[in-house]
């Protein structure tokens, strides 16, 4: 059986949120639930008054994978609204060969 998993390429997620309000809508949830997260990571001062603030998009126990969208074929809804592209979802195996880098973060669904 073929295990599916979300990369997520923090380095291009901007904060935005799109991907938590899409989760929450297609899945209609009260305020304050989704199935993703973005967590803010900062600010923190690296050197001479130049500041890092970062995004951590993460899966909450709520994410199904959007089981009955990817059942008709379509993407999660996360990843179909992600406005930076920095989501991506597909088989495990094919998801962790991307993993090139420190940035990038897989999640099983």
């Amino acid at each position: 059986m073929t295990r599916y998993g979300l990369l997520i390429d923090t380095e291009w997620c901007s904060g935005c949120h799109t991907c938590e309000i899409a989760c929450q809508m297609e899945h209609k949830l009260p305020v304050g639930q989704t199935g993703i997260l973005v967590n803010e990571i900062g600010p923190w001062e690296i050197c001479d008054g130049k500041w890092q603030l970062s995004y951590l998009p993460a899966l909450t126990s709520q994410c199904n994978g959007c089981a009955e969208r990817v059942g008709k074929g379509k993407l999660p809804t996360c990843v179909q609204h992600c406005q930076a592209r920095c989501l991506e979802h597909g088989p495990v195996e094919e998801l962790a060969k991307k993993m090139d880098g420190p940035n990038k973060v897989l999640f099983t669904i």
